[in-house]
């Protein structure tokens, strides 16, 4: 039903938008059946998942065939927090849900999937994750120095991981966390993020304009734009009908 009302949205402003589906997991099989047709029948962009489900890392063996076949496909995964306090009574007692939970939650669901060797594994997967990642640009070079004993089987250092996925610029306006995660990741793996309708008016307005002030001007322009990587080839958007800041100004 989700994915329904998605597709009659994009096919009633698809110069304006594309949708990433919702999936039933953690029924896999169902899942499988719902993205092929959210991606052969709606024309949807990717997927849309929380940072875990029912308490599993999306880096649990039990979702690899999803990730198989998003990555066969060369789609999009895009990944927002649960809102479960990353299973921490310490913030969800203490009104720290959304604050300092849902950052955390994509800490640690980035940290899983680098741990899980997902990045280098599945090459034509394309991973967003919310809000810069959360603290995952302060966090990896501790993670390289720590990987050789607390985790000696991963494949491939944290800070290399963490450079093949990409993460969205929801920071509320914090430069020198926009200004990290440039640094750590590379301002091409970053793309304008804008958490609305929770940041609207002015808020909203700073979601762009703080990328402007905080990037060199060719940094920010790629941010600003890099959103129209993400839609279907066979999108009006990305054939040049899109009206959208971030995509009507990129070509075919």
């Amino acid at each position: 039903m989700a994915n329904d009302h998605y597709a009659e949205l994009v096919r009633a402003r698809p110069e304006r938008f594309s949708a990433f589906a919702a999936l039933p997991l953690p029924h896999l099989d169902a899942s499988l059946e719902e993205l092929a047709r959210a991606l052969d029948q709606l024309g949807m962009a990717g997927a849309g998942l929380t940072t875990s489900v029912l308490g599993r890392s999306l880096g649990d063996p039990l979702f690899r065939p999803l990730l198989e076949e998003l990555d066969h496909r060369g789609s999009v995964l895009s990944l927002h927090p649960a809102g479960r306090d990353a299973g921490s009574p310490l913030i969800a007692r203490n009104r720290m849900r959304w604050m300092v939970g849902a950052p955390t939650e994509d800490t640690i669901c980035a940290m899983h999937l680098i741990l899980e060797g997902v990045p280098s594994r599945f090459p034509r997967l394309r991973i967003v994750h919310a809000h810069l990642g959360g603290a995952l640009p302060l966090l990896l070079q501790r993670a390289d120095d720590h990987v050789p004993w607390e985790a000696p089987d991963v494949i491939e250092l944290p800070t290399s991981a963490a450079r093949r996925m990409s993460y969205d610029t929801v920071a509320h306006g914090h430069a020198p966390a926009l200004r990290a995660a440039a640094d750590s990741y590379g301002a091409e793996r970053l793309m304008l993020g804008t958490d609305f309708p929770y940041q609207t008016g002015d808020k909203l307005r700073r979601a762009v304009t703080f990328i402007e002030e905080t990037l060199v001007p060719e940094e920010a322009e790629r941010v600003l734009e890099a959103g129209a990587d993400l839609l279907p080839s066979e999108s009006p958007a990305r054939l040049g009908g899109g009206t959208g800041r971030h995509v009507s100004r990129r070509g075919p």
